[in-house]
């Protein structure tokens, strides 16, 4: 119970980062607005207890000659209400980007894309639970990125869990709809990110392997579609109340990329 609690804890992880590849010497944005794997290992189907939560995901990732780090600070409210006998659970999410190609010597950084989106979870019983969210990353002018962000992005995801004895398998799908970059009216590609696990509970340990997949649809002219497809383990720590999360993922596929990505993620969550 308390590893299934502590997966569904973690559900604001669930939200926006950037991808990044090389190109031209420097650093270029593209790809999936949601990182890919950032809901890996999470449970996010079944409800929260009602509360407010507040949690932190960050990833440092090397691809070729480029090294970037995501720092997501979340706050997500459990309300007290259901709708269609669902758990309303609204949340907000201020991620920050680090990003250096060390062979031109360049580095940005600063906050991106605000994004605000609310879930609807149901508790199926037998184990199973599965939620719907839908939200908005907020179009983002200014700091090192200039216009790179300065576009809204609709996003909904459909997440599936199962855990029974000790066993937590987990599926979150995301969609992405990307809008044309405000500053420069460039067309962006939408995207579709599948993210999986399959974990076990031995007291408060978690452990088992993970994967994560991305690609681009409905790619404008112009764009390369790019995908990616990782695998990786995880193992986690529940303090009580304080839950430890981390996994270490590595690309074993990957079209239109500079190169295979390593990267490894660490989360942290505290219920007030």
């Amino acid at each position: 119970m308390n590893t299934i609690m502590s997966a569904r804890a973690l559900a604001s992880a669930a939200l926006g980062a950037i991808s990044l590849c090389a190109a031209g010497g420097g650093v270029a944005y593209a790809g999936s607005v949601t990182q890919p794997g950032e809901t890996v290992g999470l449970a996010v189907g079944a409800p929260l207890p009602p509360g407010v939560y507040l949690e932190n995901t960050g990833s440092i990732g090397n691809r070729g000659d480029t090294n970037e780090g995501v720092n997501i600070p979340v706050a997500l409210w459990s309300m007290p209400w259901t709708i269609l006998g669902g758990r309303l659970e609204p949340f907000i999410a201020l991620p920050e980007l680090y990003a250096g190609n060390h062979k031109a010597g360049t580095f940005d950084s600063g906050w991106y894309n605000p994004f605000v989106a609310a879930m609807i979870a149901w508790d199926l019983g037998n184990g199973f639970g599965v939620s719907y969210l839908a939200g908005a990353y907020i179009g983002f002018s200014g700091g090192d990125f200039g216009s790179a962000f300065d576009q809204n992005t609709f996003r909904q995801d459909i997440h599936l869990n199962y855990a029974n004895d000790g066993w937590t398998a987990v599926a979150n799908l995301i969609f992405g709809i990307v809008g044309d970059n405000k500053a420069t009216h460039a067309a962006n590609p939408d995207y579709f990110n599948y993210d999986l696990s399959l974990t076990k509970t031995f007291n408060k340990w978690s452990f088992g392997p993970v994967a994560f997949g991305s690609t681009d649809v409905a790619s404008p002219s112009g764009h390369a579609a790019q995908s990616q497809f990782a695998l990786g383990g995880l193992v986690g720590y529940n303090f009580g109340p304080v839950i430890l999360q981390a996994y270490l993922t590595s690309d074993v596929t990957q079209s239109n990329y500079s190169a295979n990505e390593t990267r490894f993620w660490l989360r942290l969550i505290v219920p007030l």
